[in-house]
């Protein structure tokens, strides 16, 4: 994430016709109370593997977390849909997929070769980083891969409430994330994009000031289109616990959920999108990912009992993306 969203800078819009100048917080324009911290805390991955939807329908249903997304091309969406059409107030959404980052469990793009050739490594798979994306694929392509991941969403019944990017892909490329913002708006799908203040992003991935005035533009084009906006994103959640601690339950959670208090803690006031990944991890995993301890940390935070005390004693106002599209319309 924090490489693909540095090259926001060079995406090239009409500010003339965009930047106009925010005075408040997203949340603030949304409704919410000034200076409140309102925060979607979001699970990505969902689909990708049954370990990945056991624990993102844990983090939801037994814990604090409050939005996800799926990932489109992965070979456990349709047991997650499944899920969704007997839970129908879930919060899910679509991580758009162009990447297929593991070593030996891999997935194809759903538009197939002969369409999008350049999105496809030398496996049949989708390439394993965004920058071999950027490489090979044109926009055209990866815009037809977008089409097909909400396509095929929509024909699963599943109806997403917003969309986000998998390992920032679209974020990587001025012409990728141009369509990223132009499907938004033609399907009427809120995105992910740090547009308000964007505090700690702006940190993380050390943005200029002509950075953050083009994300602004670009934010407002959103809101302008009936979409709505964030002000900010935390995204660099992958701590692991440190060397030497044995990894137990009990362990993780407590080490997970204190980072977890931190991170609301750096927050400002707005609408911030807490990114995490959640996974109950079986023996299987580890044949997908070496990254199960610190997933299966995720999960167990956002069920530790301390970590909702903590939001409910910091007055922080958690939210999903249909709330925050139900407040969009009434504007």
């Amino acid at each position: 994430m924090k490489l693909a969203l540095s090259v926001i800078a060079s995406l090239i819009f009409s500010s003339s016709a965009f930047a106009q100048k925010i005075d408040s917080t997203y949340a603030e324009r949304l409704g919410f109370p000034k200076g409140a911290k309102v925060v979607i805390v979001h699970v990505d991955d969902v689909g990708m593997s049954f370990d990945s939807n056991e624990g993102a329908i844990n983090a939801m249903s037994k814990g604090i977390a409050t939005s996800c997304s799926v990932m489109m091309p992965c070979p456990w969406v349709p047991a997650y849909v499944h899920y969704l059409k007997e839970h129908p107030g879930t919060d899910a959404g679509l991580h758009l997929t162009l990447t297929s980052e593991w070593d030996n469990y891999r997935w194809p793009p759903l538009s197939g070769k002969p369409k999008v050739p350049g999105l496809v490594d030398k496996e049949g798979a989708l390439w394993p980083e965004a920058e071999d994306v950027v490489a090979h694929a044109s926009a055209d392509e990866v815009e037809i891969e977008i089409r097909a991941q909400i396509e095929r969403a929509r024909q699963m019944g599943f109806e997403p409430t917003h969309m986000d990017s998998h390992m920032g892909t679209l974020f990587a490329s001025p012409d990728y994330l141009q369509r990223y913002v132009k499907l938004a708006m033609e399907y009427h799908i809120p995105v992910m994009f740090p547009a308000g203040h964007a505090t700690i992003i702006a940190k993380q991935s050390k943005f200029a000031d002509g950075q953050l005035q083009t994300m602004k533009a670009i934010g407002q084009q959103l809101w302008n289109a009936g979409l709505p906006v964030l002000d900010d994103i935390f995204s660099q959640t992958g701590w692991n616990l440190p060397k030497g601690t044995p990894e137990t339950d009990a362990n993780l959670q407590k080490f997970k959920t204190q980072k977890y208090k931190e991170a609301f803690g750096m927050m400002q006031p707005g609408i911030t999108y807490l990114i995490m990944h959640c996974t109950k991890p079986s023996d299987i995993f580890r044949h997908i990912s070496s990254t199960g301890p610190e997933r299966k940390g995720d999960m167990l935070a956002m069920m530790d009992p301390e970590l909702k005390k903590y939001v409910e004693k910091e007055h922080i106002i958690l939210v999903t993306w249909k709330e925050l599209s139900e407040r969009r319309k009434k504007l």
